[in-house]
């Protein structure tokens, strides 16, 4: 799924990204460039990532979770 339309930044983007050590929104925002336009898509983009955290901090590592809309 498109997380942020203005640079075509997938879900599965931001997931890759934690997955190279990202930790936070903002260490998403060190790699992509989520957010950095019309800010529309932080919220969104942070659910990416905390979920995703959470996820594998539960130790289902492969599943990528549908962020809140």
């Amino acid at each position: 799924m498109y997380v942020c339309l203005c640079h075509a930044v997938t879900d599965k983007d931001i997931c890759k990204a934690v997955d190279r050590g990202a930790c936070s929104l903002f260490d998403v925002q060190n790699e992509l460039p989520v957010g950095s336009c019309c800010g529309r898509c932080e919220d969104t983009a942070r659910n990416v990532v905390d979920e995703y955290l959470s996820t594998r901090r539960n130790g289902a590592l492969h599943r990528v979770p549908e962020p809140a809309l």
